[in-house]
């Protein structure tokens, strides 16, 4: 009995979540082998341009690197805080005792038992709190660019403009896949309301993201 109530949970949980995984690992092996194909390979090659550019003539562009930088800094910032936010109200509601633990009603399919509710709002809690610490070490690497880009050129120095361009890019991959975590929280929060809307949200965001990453 207890399989024929969650049944749907087991197949279409984990295969939206494999579906998820499977397109960033091809993703992923498409910004190593062939990057400029890619929306994030081929930005990844402007910013190192940008970088080289701004501190080769500093004097002249030194405000809008900062101001470039800074705003950088507070998209990361807006998103760690959604995400901890998040966080915080799911942790509540986890520590609660009130109905909302409860599914909406008995037409929503899968399982409704406790382990299982429970286990959907650990989930999502998991992954939003990944978010926020993505986003937190994002906002870290941007403000050692925002110090060092405008650092003054020094021959003796190990300050260069590829070391400050790894800075930048591991911002930017932290901020990326703290987005991405973001992104796949939001079809296991229809778990909630059943596991078929967890499959169909996951397909959904693949199609969506696939027309977003590839030039």
């Amino acid at each position: 009995m207890e399989w024929k109530k969650c049944y749907l949970d087991v197949i279409l949980v984990p295969l939206g979540l494999s579906v998820n995984i499977a397109y960033h690992a091809w993703l992923w092996h498409k910004v190593r082998t062939r990057p400029l194909t890619t929306i994030i390979g081929t930005n990844a090659s402007g910013r190192r341009y940008w970088a080289s550019a701004i501190m080769k003539d500093n004097d002249k562009k030194n405000v809008l690197a900062v101001q470039t930088v800074r705003n950088l800094i507070m998209g990361s910032t807006l998103m760690a805080t959604t995400a901890i936010l998040l966080s915080a109200g799911l942790g509540a509601v986890i520590s609660s005792t009130y109905s909302v633990k409860k599914p909406l009603n008995d037409a929503v399919y899968g399982s409704h038992g406790e382990f299982t509710v429970a286990l959907k709002y650990v989930t999502i809690l998991t992954i939003f709190l990944f978010s926020f610490f993505c986003h937190s070490l994002s906002i870290r690497f941007f403000n050692q660019v925002n110090l060092l880009i405008n650092s003054p050129p020094d021959p003796l120095s190990l300050l260069t403009v590829d070391y400050v361009s790894k800075l930048l890019e591991k911002g930017f991959l932290l901020s990326t896949v703290g987005n991405r975590l973001f992104y796949a929280a939001m079809p296991l929060l229809l778990w909630i309301f059943g596991p078929v809307l967890v499959f169909l949200c996951s397909i959904t965001i693949v199609l969506v993201l696939y027309q977003l990453d590839f030039v």
